[in-house]
């Protein structure tokens, strides 16, 4: 019987430090992570196409093919007829009128 405790406390114990490494990795990876843009442009398919839509940087509508934008190059973007993002509004935020 003691034998067999000796062994179940030897599998909690890896158990243990298998969910510590875990948390471990995720915590590291939560402080290596980017932060968020302010303002992100969706970008067309194919080198040199124009951008598609402006998005705020936490939109989750955006698609993959994207880059961050400063609040100066949103403005521009959206008067010279990249579509505004309807579910996050960024033409709203950044004051300008559609």
């Amino acid at each position: 019987m003691e034998q067999q405790l000796t062994i179940w406390i030897g599998h909690v114990r890896a158990a243990i430090a298998v969910a510590e490494q875990q948390e471990l990795e995720r915590r590291q990876g939560q402080e290596r992570r980017p932060p968020v843009p302010d303002w992100i442009v969706e970008l067309g398919i194919g080198q040199g196409s124009p951008p598609t839509e402006v998005h705020a940087g936490h939109c989750h509508a955006a698609g993959k093919r994207r880059r961050a934008i400063d609040r100066d190059q949103g403005p521009r973007l959206l008067a010279d007829g990249t579509r505004a993002c309807a579910h996050c509004r960024p033409d709203t935020s950044l004051g300008v009128l559609g």
